[in-house]
Parts: structure tokens; C-alpha cells; sequence
């Protein structure tokens, strides 16, 4: 199993974080992680993470969430960051109109900054899209060089079309899992092969029947399994095809 979003980081996992990732990466079957800072100094711990572990990935960017706080020159920063040989994406990136704050002005700036580095460099941008849905397909399309993912899947199926047809990836979390999921199970029916990720956002969106509890890459497969079960195929071929198409987006080998 690819994880494609997580957050090691976090501080839930100071605890027990070394004792869970190998047991990760031993009994329970996950084979990589890609941990995703939201600011720089989260990006940076991302990628100290996966200089430890041959198994993770680090993705560096600016969360919507955090626009207000961004030093000045922190497109310089990340861009520095990139020069790290085990990051393979820009993000979390993205828009967040839920609570409206910071002001969505700032966050559209920040966003199309970064989107404007990954158009630079090369690299693929994980997306962050909550309540706004319009604005964030508007922006990933307005760069036609730009590829990456959808994370957490939030949006229509016809939405998802849109963006399959222009080449994005739609990535589906625990989310899939739960009762109230209405919309969701149709677009899982209905993504491309070829385009489908899968991933925790762990330590949140843990998966039924452990909502409530502190998520981790382990409980992967109950995402999985709801995935197989809606598109009538195996467990193992959703996991054969959701981890060679993480490789394959984020160029790894």
C-alpha cells in the first residue's frame, strides 16, 4: 500500500512515531509514505522524516490554512527545499473557504504562487480543496503545465471528469468509508484506473470502524477495501494500481 498523504510530523505521533513506522513498513504491508508539510517549518521535519526512513517521500508548501504566516520569502525557502533529493511534490497547497479565514484574497495569492513554482520546476502540486471547489479546478487548469492530485476527494463526479480529462489524479481517503459519504462512493465508481491514489491524511479522516481514534497508513487498507468493493475488482489490484500510479506522478523509481 501507497500512502500518498500524511502527516508524521504531527505531534500525536511523538509518542510512539519510530515504533509505528516500522511496524509499518513490516507487518502491516504499507510499502511508502509520502509526508506533506503544511508551512516551511513542517516541510522541513517532512523531509528529515524521509531522509530516515528509504520508504518516505516529503512534500513541501504553504496550507491555505496558514497564508497569513508566510515569511516573506518563502517561495525562496521552498524552493530550496525542492533541491532535496527525497521531496517529490509541492503541498499541501491549495484553497480553504470553510471558515473563511485567512481572507481568500491572501489565499489566492499564495496559491497561485505556488502553482507558479511548481510550473518552474517541474515538480507535481498536491491540492487542498475545501468549499471551493470552482476556484481550485479554475486554477489547477489555468496552468496547463501543471500536473498532480486532488487530495481527499471532496468534489462531483463531474468535476472529477474535468479534471481527469486534463490529466489531474483524484486521491480518496477514509472519507469513502463513512455513512455519510453520499456523493463520494459515485466518484470512486467512476475515476479513471489510471488515476486513482489513495491516501490517509493520517493522523485525521480515520477510516470506519475507528473514527474517533488517531489515524496511521496502517488502516489504509479499510479505504482500500471500500474502494475494491465499489468498483467490483480485488483488494490487491486496487493496491497494485494506486501504488504504480504514486509512482509513476511523483517519479518515483
Amino acid at each position: 500500500m501507497f500512502d500518498t498523504h500524511a502527516h508524521y510530523d504531527d505531534a500525536l505521533f511523538d509518542g510512539d512515531r519510530e515504533y509505528l513506522l516500522k511496524d509499518l513498513f513490516g507487518a502491516k504491508g504499507v510499502t511508502n509514505i509520502i509526508t506533506v508539510g503544511c508551512d516551511i517549518a513542517t516541510s522541513q521535519k517532512a523531509i528529515s522524516l524521509s531522509e530516515s526512513y528509504e520508504q518516505i517521500y516529503a512534500a513541501v508548501g504553504l496550507h491555505p490554512h496558514l497564508a497569513a504566516d508566510a515569511p516573506s520569502d518563502y517561495i525562496n525557502q521552498l524552493e530550496q527545499l525542492l533541491r532535496n533529493e527525497k521531496v517529490v511534490a509541492i503541498g499541501e497547497i491549495g484553497l480553504d473557504f470553510y471558515y473563511d479565514e485567512p481572507p481568500r484574497e491572501l489565499q489566492r495569492k499564495v496559491f497561485s504562487e505556488q502553482m507558479r513554482l511548481a510550473e518552474k520546476t517541474g515538480y507535481p502540486v498536491i491540492i487542498h480543496d475545501r468549499d471551493a471547489h470552482a476556484e481550485c479546478i479554475q486554477a489547477a487548469l489555468a496552468y496547463p503545465d501543471v500536473r498532480g492530485v486532488f487530495h481527499s476527494y471532496s468534489g462531483s463526479v463531474e468535476s472529477a471528469k474535468i479534471l481527469m480529462k486534463a490529466g489531474w489524479y483524484i486521491s480518496v481517503s477514509g472519507v469513502v468509508t463513512f455513512k455519510n459519504a453520499a456523493r463520494l462512493p459515485e466518484v470512486v465508481s467512476i475515476i479513471d484506473e489510471d488515476k486513482l491514489l489513495v491516501e490517509t491524511d493520517c493522523p485525521y479522516l480515520t477510516p470506519y470502524p475507528f473514527r474517533g481514534k488517531r489515524n496511521d497508513s496502517g488502516r489504509l487498507v479499510y479505504t482500500i477495501e471500500k474502494i475494491a468493493q465499489i468498483r467490483g475488482c480485488s483488494v490487491e489490484h486496487i493496491e497494485s494500481v494506486t501504488s504504480a500510479n504514486a509512482k509513476r506522478l511523483f517519479r518515483i523509481m
